[in-house]
């Protein structure tokens, strides 16, 4: 399991459903500015931009090519009117060939939406220039695409509403200037852009993995940073916080800049179950700084989970309730049961120092021992709220190697109105 955290912001990885599509974005990821009309004339002296209507027959990848303004290409490439019509649009390039993504996204879409006309938009020459200079020729490419567009409404049976493009790395900043050029409202516009804090290429794969894994949507969550959603706090759909990414992403009109987080495989298909867990600690013995190893593990209906560490993300907060994320790669269902483990200290240099520290500065291990008496679950991908009781309330320490058991005890969590067990000092 790969341990990544991706960072989605809604305008890229996610549909963008402004009218006219998102304004385009500079060179640093900000709004760019109006190029200089120098720059468009040098750059409309350039090879031209080619469309390529690509089939499911075509196993060499070759294409059909469109020409504007010319219909019997349409007619020979077998160009449908009536269906769904997918742009794909590539970005940048050092090789000034095609990235091994473009196909597999291709096959991935005429997988499936087989009626579909898959267009690749050819703009290589124009890509493979310095950046700076491949940025600037973004807008050319974009009215070259809004051109093809706007003709092709002309024609009987075709609707823009259909069309959905799909813009990567540059090619973001294509498809938002085709969005804004074109004659009418573009029905779909994908923008798998660099505002994907990761391996730049995972995103076009998180995309890919959207259409040939319908069954299986990854989810992505609303949250302000990265540490708070390792801490679990983030994984609520209140309010429109969540949603689906890729081609299953649904329509978010007011979230155009929230940051979004999810945990991932490290294949497809990359959905993982995400899980909140609240754990009070008491601390009848001791006050003082604590740093405890906890593991769990699952138990449910369909599956049990790995050993799966708690990440401390702060320190540990004694006489308080503590917050982890938690993620299993396999639905185990109805949870059961939950097993806590303190993981005696591992045996490396570092840790002996941290040992021979703690032993200076906290009590013998012997009163290193801490109280837990419930943990409450929420599920991310269902928002089930659970509560998990100790198995034995009359036992509920646990010290280094020692584990806890927990049961259900209870749909949801505790009420505001409840009060808290009183934590008793010597």
């Amino acid at each position: 399991m790969r341990n990544s955290i991706l960072l989605l912001c809604l305008w890229s990885v996610y549909c963008c459903f402004a009218a006219g599509g998102p304004a385009p974005l500079g060179p640093e990821g900000g709004l760019e500015d109006e190029p200089h009309k120098s720059r468009d004339v040098q750059a409309a002296a350039k090879p031209s931009v080619k469309f390529s209507l690509v089939t499911s027959e075509d196993q060499k990848h070759e294409g059909c090519d469109l020409s504007l303004g010319r219909d019997q290409p349409l007619e020979d490439c077998g160009f449908n009117m009536t269906a769904k019509t997918f742009f794909i649009i590539h970005g940048w390039t050092m090789s000034g060939l095609f990235e091994r993504w473009l196909y597999k996204l291709v096959s991935a879409l005429q997988t499936r939406e087989k009626e579909a006309n898959v267009v690749v938009v050819d703009w290589l020459p124009l890509a493979h220039q310095l950046y700076r200079d491949a940025v600037n020729n973004t807008r050319v490419v974009g009215h070259d695409v809004a051109r093809m567009l706007d003709w092709l409404q002309g024609k009987d049976g075709f609707s823009l509403r259909n069309v959905h493009l799909i813009g990567y790395s540059l090619g973001a900043h294509v498809a938002g200037y085709a969005g804004n050029f074109v004659k009418g409202t573009v029905g779909r516009i994908t923008a798998i852009a660099e505002g994907v804090q990761c391996e730049h290429e995972r995103a076009v794969h998180l995309f890919v993995d959207s259409l040939v894994n319908q069954d299986k949507p990854s989810f992505a969550f609303q949250c302000t940073d990265s540490n708070r959603f390792k801490k679990g706090i983030c994984l609520s759909c209140r309010k429109n916080r969540c949603n689906s990414i890729g081609y299953n992403a649904k329509k978010m009109r007011n979230k155009r800049n929230s940051k979004m987080y999810l945990k991932t495989r490290a294949g497809m298909p990359f959905r993982v179950y995400h899980y909140q867990m609240k754990i009070h600690v008491f601390s009848y013995k001791y006050m003082g700084e604590i740093e405890p190893t906890f593991y769990v593990t699952l138990y449910g209906t369909n599956a049990d989970s790995q050993n799966l560490p708690l990440e401390i993300v702060e320190q540990i907060g004694l006489n308080a309730t503590n917050s982890f994320l938690v993620y299993t790669e396999e639905d185990l269902g109805d949870l059961l049961k939950i097993k806590l483990t303190w993981k005696g200290t591992p045996q490396s240099w570092y840790s002996l120092w941290r040992e021979l520290r703690s032993y200076l500065s906290q009590p013998r291990k012997s009163e290193r021992e801490l109280n837990i008496r419930r943990i409450r679950v929420k599920s991310g991908e269902t928002q089930q709220k659970l509560t998990f009781c100790a198995e034995d309330l009359e036992n509920t320490s646990i010290s280094p190697g020692q584990e806890l058991w927990f049961h259900k005890c209870r749909d949801g969590w505790r009420m505001k109105n409840e009060t808290s067990p009183t934590v008793e000092l010597p």
